[in-house]
């Protein structure tokens, strides 16, 4: 049960990350200043639940693997988000490159 708790406190984190990391792209006309402070508010919640994600999950997973699986949520959350709220097209040259980095995961969980 800890490593599906872990994924899906990464999951729920790297939500918070995206829309911080890239939600201001929408609101060009925001102040820079703004955009900041917005994207620090959210990104406190992504730590409220990536750290605790981190501590669970270590022992289940080694650090290396939490944070391949890290990235690759984050490939995930990221695409839906740009599909959806950025209006950006996903091209089969992202695609190759998004499915080389899942090639990783799969390698890294490889026992």
């Amino acid at each position: 049960m800890r490593p599906l708790f872990t994924i899906v406190l990464l999951l729920a984190s790297n939500c918070f990350m995206i829309a911080a990391w890239y939600g201001h792209l929408k609101f060009k006309s925001l102040p820079l200043w703004l955009a900041i402070l917005a994207s620090w508010g959210l990104a406190f919640f992504e730590y409220v639940l990536q750290v605790p994600a981190n501590r669970l999950g270590y022992g289940e997973f080694s650090a290396f693997q939490l944070k391949i699986l890290q990235e690759v949520i984050t490939l995930i959350v990221f695409v839906i988000f740009a599909s959806i709220f950025l209006k950006e097209t996903l091209t089969l040259r992202h695609a190759i490159s998004f499915a080389l980095i899942f090639a990783a995961v799969v390698v890294a969980f490889y026992k």
